[in-house]
């Protein structure tokens, strides 16, 4: 039996549509790629849950999803 994924939502300011990435290496992944996040925007947001302005262009939250 395999090991569940951990789901995350990252939810962009002005954008009511969350992104769901299935693991935090995928999160980060597209932080750097798509939203252009430095490293250490990247790892703030992993390690704090948010990063605003100045770290980032506008304020990202990332929150894991809790199963049932």
């Amino acid at each position: 039996m395999t090991a569940p994924l951990d789901w995350f939502d990252l939810r962009v300011e002005g954008d009511p549509h969350p992104r769901r990435f299935d693991s935090a290496a995928s999160a980060r992944a597209y932080l750097l790629r798509v939203e252009r996040l430095s490293e250490e925007a990247a790892e703030e947001l992993l390690i704090a849950g948010e990063v605003h302005p100045p770290l980032s262009r506008r304020s990202l939250e990332l929150r894991p999803l809790r199963g049932g």
